[in-house]
């Protein structure tokens, strides 16, 4: 049987980052740097260019993630591309993408399952590469949450930020991906989302984040221990044996809350919140790659990666690097 394994990562954050004071001043936010910290622990964050798209920074962090793995785009025979702020309604993002790289012929779609989406990404990729279909798969999470955000919702718009984060997922002959699991319940829908649509020309409902925070929290914290657990035993892995947890970047308290319930410390536990904010879909890629340039994470070590998003959807990925 065929296993895969991630060898090589890259990523992407547009323009400078925009710290809490910063943002407040330009959008006339009724808050203060001290509210935010306390409630997320989130200090900067980056903001798209006004032309900057989402197939842009997936480009920018997929040319760094196939220079990480010294392959060329000819290597690549499927494409899986996470996000929830699309270019178009069609085609899809990973279609733009795969075109801006020159790949033609290969499968490309797009995820949609919001903040878990690099995760349900990844082990759908796993997926295609253990069945013998495709060999190299370029797996990404690109979003610009700052188009979809109310600026007069403080308890939101000082929360998401933008960026992109892309692997390489190869054929290998000893797993790297050691388990995954993948779960969701539409009953929650109303937690989290953005419920406008365009239809006529026009959009109906609200095109802007909803949430409910508190509930998001408690859920969040129940889901991520479930399903960190279900996939350790999964790979018969014991808790104690995990080297790094690379959680969904969303707010440093559920980081902590996570952490606590898998009796873990925050010294395991890799965290760029502070300085990314929310990037939905693109946050688990982008701090994976930032923990492996600096060096916290190395070759050989066991990654669990895990996410909840809207949906509401949720779900983990074991790793050995």
């Amino acid at each position: 049987m065929k296993f895969s394994r991630i060898v090589g990562m890259g990523s992407c954050l547009p323009g400078a980052p925009v710290s809490n004071t910063e943002l407040i001043a330009a959008r006339g936010i009724d808050s203060s740097d001290a509210w935010i910290v306390e409630r997320s622990g989130i200090r900067n964050r980056h903001f798209a260019g006004e032309t900057q798209t989402t197939a842009d920074l997936a480009f920018e962090a997929s040319r760094a993630a196939m220079a990480d793995a010294g392959i060329d785009p000819g290597a690549i025979d499927l494409i899986v591309l996470a996000t929830s702020t699309p270019d178009m309604i069609f085609p899809s993002t990973a279609c733009l993408l795969q075109s801006r790289l020159g790949i033609h012929g290969a499968a490309a779609f797009d995820v949609h399952a919001v903040c878990s989406g690099f995760v349900y990404a990844l082990a759908t990729a796993e997926k295609f590469i253990r069945s013998g279909s495709h060999r190299c798969a370029l797996v990404v999470g690109a979003e610009i949450f700052s188009r979809i955000l109310d600026w007069k919702d403080r308890s939101t718009c000082v929360l998401f930020g933008d960026g992109a984060g892309a692997v390489i997922l190869q054929a290998a002959d000893a797993p790297g991906v050691l388990s995954s699991a993948l779960h969701a319940d539409g009953s929650f829908e109303h937690l989290l989302s953005v419920p406008g649509t365009v239809c006529g020309g026009h959009v109906v409902g609200s095109p802007y984040v909803q949430m409910d925070g508190p509930a998001v929290f408690k859920l969040a914290v129940k889901v991520l221990g479930d399903v960190a657990l279900e996939v350790l035993a999964a790979a018969g892995m014991a808790r104690t044996e995990l080297d790094w947890i690379v959680p969904h970047q969303a707010n440093v308290r559920i980081l902590q809350a996570t952490a606590k319930r898998l009796g873990l410390g925050m010294d395991k536990v890799i965290s760029t919140v502070a300085e990314h904010g929310n990037t939905s879909a693109a946050s688990i890629p982008l701090a994976l790659d930032a923990a492996w340039r600096d060096g916290r994470i190395g070759a050989g070590d066991s990654v669990l990666l895990e996410a909840v998003g809207g949906g509401f959807t949720w779900g983990a990925v074991l790793l050995r690097l």
